[in-house]
Order: C-alpha cells, then structure tokens, then sequence
C-alpha cells in the first residue's frame, strides 16, 4: 500500500487562464525517495500546495496510507504525517534549536516553558538521525547547512512519515550537499518516504528510487532511477535537446576592464560580514567566478561595484577611470550592467508591463523619449525585439511582468543588461531557482558575453557552475577574497575547503594564490544564443 497516493488531482486557476496541475496521478511508497523535477512553472510547486492545503484541488483526491483524506491547511497536512522543509528556512533566528523545533508543541511544566525538557526532547532526536547538533544553540549562530537540520528535525517531531524537500542543496557547500544526501538516504532506510525537488539532475541519479519528470501541468515521465540519463531527463523536462555543458575553447585574453583595490565595507545588519581589503581585476573576454556559501560578502561586492552600495574605502575603476563614488545612474553610464541576485524585488518591477522593464534602465535615452516625450512606438518595438531574441514565452510588451514564470523573468532581465554590449556585466546568482532549460540560457548568454569582450564578473553558490563557466575562480569567505585562481588549478573539493574557511593544499596554493594569475582564455568560438543587434542600446544611451 502507498504512503502516498494522488489520484487524477487538477488545479486551474480562472484568473490567469493557467491550468497548473492537470489530471496528475502518483504514488509514493514507505521507504522511498522519489524525486521531483520539472521546469519552472510546471507545477511542481502548486502540487505541494495542495497537499498542504495553501490551494484546494478543482478534482482527484489524495489518499494517506490507503486512506482518502481532505487537506484543508497546513495543520491538515501535518496531522496527517505529511512535512515540508522550504528552500527558504522559517526559523526564528533569536531562539534556540530546540525552541525552533518544537514550536507549537512546547514541553510545559508548572505552567511554564520547560527548557530542560525541550532539549532533552530534541537531542534524543538529533541522536536517533545521526546530527551532532547543541539544542541549546541559538539558530543565528548555525551555519546554513545546520539550519537545514535543524527544520528536518522540526519536520520530525511533528512525526511526519512523508518530507518533502524543496531544493534542498541550493544553499549548501559541495560537502554539505553531499552530508544532505545520505541523509535523506537513511530517512529512507529508516521507513519514512521523502520527495525530493531539484533541479540538480546529478543529485537526482544518486538520491531518487524513482524520478517523476512534470512539463505544463502534466507527468510526462516516471521512471526508475538508472533508466534515463540525465540528457533524456532535461529533454523530458524542456521538450528539446538541452546542451548540459558549456562549450569552451582558448583565445587572446584582453585588457582589466574592471580593477577593486583594497576595496572594504561594513558588516550588514543582517549578519553579513561585509568586505576586507578586496583586491581583484578582471579582464576583458573573460569570467572570473566568485564562489562562496551565501552571505559572505558577495552581495556586498557586487553592490560596490554597481554603486548601491559605495565602499567604505578603497577603489573601484573601470578601464582606469575611477568609479567608486558614482552614481548607478552613472555606473551603467561608462557600461556596467547589472544581473541583480534577487530578480523578483530589484532586477524587476513586478507590477510594470514588460516593455516598461525591458527599457527601465535607459527609458531617458533619446531613442525612448525625446524632450520628455515617451517614444511609444519605439519602447514597443524594443520589447518585441527581446521577447523574440531571448524567447521569452507568453511574453507580450503589454503584459504584466510579474504574471511570468522564473525563467522567463530572468530572460528579460538578461535581454536588457545584455542588449548595449556592456563592457562589464555583473551576474549575481543569474540562474538560482531556474530549471535546466532556463539555465542553459543563461550560461550561453554570458559565454556570448565573454566572447564579444565583456569582463563578466559571475558570483554564484552554485559551485559546479562556477567551475564551468569560469577562466579563473575566487572565493568569498568571511568578506575576504580568496584567490583568484587559475581554472585548471582547482576542483569541486578544493574550492569545497575554501567556501568552508580551510586552504587548498600547499603545491596549489603556491602556483594559484597570485593576485592576477596568467592570461585567462577567452572564448571566441562562442556565440550569442539571442542578439537584439538589429536594435541594440547604445551605451551612450543607457541610464
């Protein structure tokens, strides 16, 4: 009998005309891991909700242990042995890991928070799955990969038999993914069932029994796990062939474009350490990736460099002038573009058309207004022009960007910081939370980049990409710079120590630690996937 099983559940939404779930059936068994995958806005995510009551289906029905239930709410679901651990933790960080964990289910003694109770309560929990974690530990003092832990644990006192993880290694170092992945293993092993959504098709292989592939609403694909590579995999989930790995070939590096000298900030009062003495360049037809476990300071480096957020000393020059205390009106002026981390709240206005955003950064130019005179007909065109070069899908100039799926904002974020051939992009995060198909796209947007000339600062948690796109790689740890480093010098478990605060071994350090290594190579047998050069923004043109 399944511990799960979801009979022909479907979800329309009248407002958006979307059907989002479409007749979708599937079971899970006690003791397996089964993984679910699919591009952005498939969904994947609206068939969680309605497990866990945040949407109510139109049909079908979900049965627990052979039993039909109805899920009304989160509690519904948690009574019933379902749990849930989001991408994004909901911890309190002021209070304790056991606090955190049984919130809701508090021990009480006289009437009273029984602290003592609580944390016994919890160790002999951690104990039992294998976690070397203080329950008397405050949550904002816990690395990213305890936090983690300690909302499986929560998920676990609730006595969920069925956990759901929602790309559970997107903030996690190599080795902590790794860690996460035995983990959910012996969950499996010890009887509870686990569906696991990612987008990381490596992982996938390792982890999963089975594999259920979702495209537009619908399973187009259930398979053991072994009987797909993960080529067949990306073409179940996108409906094409997706070139997995980036094509690169050696070429003439070119002149620093963009040089920081003893660059420094200060910490941030959400827990970020800021910046120490960065001293970094970057030349032009190259990538040098900055790797690193989220809040180490890379935000805080690319905002220097945008001119959100001006250093607190040091320098920042482009192509020997000096940028550090100009205006981001004025940095995208000499040619900086900006791929911002968080697309939904700063690369976008959610609530503006598409055309408004695809020209939000050089609306005041000439060729989109004249003597304060919005050029309509010409705004249009421009965003007809990159929705067709990008191929953002069910994009229309007059549509509200919000109602788009994750990849499809991306693209238009991309199509505008691309369209003026910047002399250096700034790609912060560019492909987080995005599917195969969407990442491709991106990868092969910022390999164009490089090859036209730009001097493409790539900071990424996402390791395996960094090291694929990349001629040199740095980390960020601490707010300090490590390296940069020769590509061939370095691997996943190097850079691995270093997101961690350790060193590479001592023959590597010696030939990888220099400042400004050897020429980068640059690739000029790349090409860009989409062009707007039939109607380019000139530099001169930009905000």
């Amino acid at each position: 009998m399944p511990r799960l099983e979801i009979r022909a559940l479907r979800k329309y939404f009248a407002a958006s005309g979307v059907l989002a779930v479409a007749d979708v059936s599937l079971e899970v068994a006690a003791g397996e891991v089964l993984a679910l995958i699919g591009e952005n806005g498939t969904g994947k995510t609206t068939l969680m909700n309605l497990l866990f009551g945040v949407h109510s289906p139109d049909a079908g029905s979900v049965l627990i242990d052979g039993r039909e239930v109805a899920i009304h709410s989160q509690q519904d679901a948690i009574r019933h042995g379902l749990g849930m651990v989001h991408q994004h933790f909901a911890l309190v960080p002021s209070f304790t890991v056991a606090q955190n964990v049984l919130l809701g289910r508090e021990p009480v003694r006289f009437g009273l928070f029984d602290n003592a109770a609580a944390e016994r309560r919890v160790a002999e929990l951690a104990a039992e799955m294998g976690f070397a974690i203080d329950p008397g530990r405050l949550v904002r003092d816990l690395p990213v990969g305890a936090q983690q832990r300690v909302e499986i644990l929560k998920a676990l006192a609730a006595d969920a038999r069925l956990l759901i993880l929602d790309e559970p290694t997107a903030v996690l170092t190599p080795s902590e993914a790794d860690d996460l992945l035995v983990l959910v293993r012996s969950l499996a092993a010890s009887g509870r069932s686990v569906v696991f959504i990612s987008h990381k098709l490596p992982e996938v292989q390792s982890v999963a029994d089975r594999i259920v592939v979702m495209r537009r609403g619908r399973v187009v694909g259930n398979l053991a796990r072994g009987e797909a590579s993960d080529a067949d995999l990306a073409r179940l989930m996108v409906g094409r062939e997706v070139l997995l790995a980036t094509d690169r070939s050696e070429a003439v590096p070119g002149e620093v474009l963009l040089e920081l000298d003893a660059v420094s900030a200060p910490p941030t009062a959400e827990g970020s350490p800021g910046l120490h003495d960065v001293r970094l360049e970057v030349r032009a037809g190259e990538i040098l990736g900055i790797a690193g476990v989220s809040g180490n300071g890379q935000d805080e480096l690319v905002e220097a460099v945008a001119a959100l957020q001006p250093p607190a000393s040091g320098w920042i020059r482009l192509n020997g002038t000096d940028i550090t205390h100009r205006s981001p009106a004025q940095v995208r002026g000499v040619g900086v573009a900006h791929i911002a981390a968080d697309r939904m709240n700063v690369g976008l206005n959610l609530q503006a058309t598409l055309e408004e955003n695809a020209v939000s950064t050089s609306f005041r130019s000439p060729r989109f207004s004249r003597r304060g005179v919005i050029r309509r007909r010409e705004r249009r065109r421009f965003a007809e022009q990159l929705i067709a070069a990008y191929e953002v899908r069910g994009g229309a100039p007059s549509r509200v960007v919000g109602s788009l799926s994750g990849g499809n904002l991306q693209k238009v974020v991309i199509g505008r910081e691309l369209s003026g051939s910047p002399k250096v992009v700034l790609a912060n995060q560019p492909t987080r939370g995005l599917d195969v198909g969407s990442i491709e796209f991106v990868h092969r947007s910022l390999s164009a980049a490089r090859a036209e000339g730009s001097a493409v600062l790539l900071v990424s948690t996402e390791l395996e990409e960094v090291l694929a796109l990349s001629d040199r790689v740095a980390v960020m740890y601490d707010g300090a710079l490590l390296g940069p480093y020769d590509r061939a010098d370095v691997d996943r478990d190097r850079l691995g120590r270093l997101m961690t605060g350790g060193s590479l071994d001592p023959a590597t350090e010696a030939s990888g630690s220099a400042a400004v290594p050897g020429p980068p190579a640059v690739d000029t047998a790349s090409t860009r996937g989409a062009s707007l050069d039939t109607y380019p923004i000139r530099q001169e043109d930009r905000l």
